[in-house]
């Protein structure tokens, strides 16, 4: 199949610039390369952005209302075992109003694919500050800069029990193809984080990644069954030791000789290493800087200092992409669909008029 049969004849109608036309054509691109017949897919949603996409992509879609595509998303999937579903949603979306939706998915299982579009705002509703805005970040509803600690969403999804997390960016197209690939390859709730650009509204937001000259030096792509090295010359590798005064266990930054560096193991059952991979580099994005004079304006982010690589220093630890978690457990539909399969067999009454004639009957 190619990416082409999966594009519908909608106009796209995302800013221009906007990190969500990237996820777009990769989600084609990954669909063509899974193989899942166009009818044999659908695509949730809810509102915002990103949650305009099943109008973009020639499949079964569902546009729903804010924050109840993973309702839909599970009815789907439950009651149709056989298809392939994708859920498409914000930080806003998923994390704030679909909050209880998105960490029962998780708990439950579900077999669903779902991509978190984090561009750390609320775009379709012009400005807001969204559940993963950083501490102190200027918007139209917060003019003062916010006050509230942000979601990490690696940190809600490995909370919730989540059985697979992966994280990837706008401008990485390779590496968010595998993870759209992997996520739907995995039996059971699939998370992907995706890490977007909002060009109107928060402009730069990731770009102490996103900037080609340092996302080598600021982030590590991980693969299951290979050394953790990164680096502009993939001279840095991760070990892990623990901490003799609190006898905590933390990642560290070793030359890419060393070896203690790490081999990343997605399927291994125990959470610990991968919550702590999922999390570096995220105290980066808890809180942020902002210029005495910044105001409201359309890009609310262009005066935010992000550290650079120098004012990092060398035992910085990089953010994580990739896939970090991925491992098996029963899904909710296998689960639901086994015990009616169960009960049934069971049953003496096969129908509905086997049922009721086994019942006292009244005529009136």
């Amino acid at each position: 199949m190619t990416a082409s049969e999966f594009k519908s004849d909608q106009y796209v109608r995302f800013c221009p610039g906007c990190g969500d036309h990237a996820i777009c054509m990769a989600l084609q691109k990954a669909m063509a390369q899974i193989g899942v017949p166009t009818h044999q897919v659908a695509v949730i949603s809810g509102i915002g952005c990103s949650s305009r996409m099943p109008h973009y992509l020639n499949t079964y879609g569902f546009n729903t209302i804010h924050g109840r595509g993973g309702a839909i998303a599970t009815g789907v999937k439950t009651s149709h075992p056989e298809l392939t579903v994708w859920q498409m949603s914000g930080d806003g979306d998923c994390l704030a109003i679909g909050g209880n939706h998105f960490i029962h998915e998780i708990r439950r299982n579900v077999d669903l694919n779902v991509c978190v579009f984090n561009n750390r705002i609320y775009g379709l509703t012009k400005g807001q500050y969204s559940p993963t805005s950083p501490k102190g970040f200027v918007s139209k509803s917060s003019p003062f800069g916010t006050v509230e600690r942000p979601f990490v969403p690696a940190q809600l999804v490995l909370g919730a029990g989540g059985t697979f997390f992966a994280r990837t960016l706008d401008v990485d197209m390779p590496t968010t193809v595998d993870c759209l690939v992997a996520a739907q390859q995995h039996k059971g709730c699939s998370i992907v984080e995706c890490l977007v650009n909002c060009v109107i509204f928060n402009n730069g937001t990731h770009a102490w990644i996103a900037d080609r000259e340092q996302r080598a030096e600021h982030s590590i792509i991980l693969k299951h069954g290979e050394k953790m090295i990164f680096g502009k010359n993939n001279d840095k590798g991760l070990a892990i030791e623990i901490d003799s005064q609190t006898f905590v266990p933390r990642l560290i930054v070793v030359p890419a000789s060393d070896p203690r560096v790490l081999v990343h193991d997605a399927h291994q059952q125990d959470p610990t290493l991968h919550r702590l991979l999922a999390l570096m580099g995220q105290e980066r994005n808890l809180e942020v800087n902002l210029s005495p004079s910044m105001g409201v304006k359309s890009s609310a982010q262009s005066d935010c200092q992000w550290p650079s690589v120098e004012q990092q220093g060398e035992g910085a630890l990089p953010i994580a992409l990739g896939v970090i978690r991925d491992v098996e457990e029963e899904t909710y539909n296998d689960a639901v669909n086994n015990q009616i399969a169960e009960v049934r067999g069971k049953a003496k009454a096969k129908t509905f008029d086997e049922l009721t004639a086994t019942l006292e009957q009244w005529t009136m």
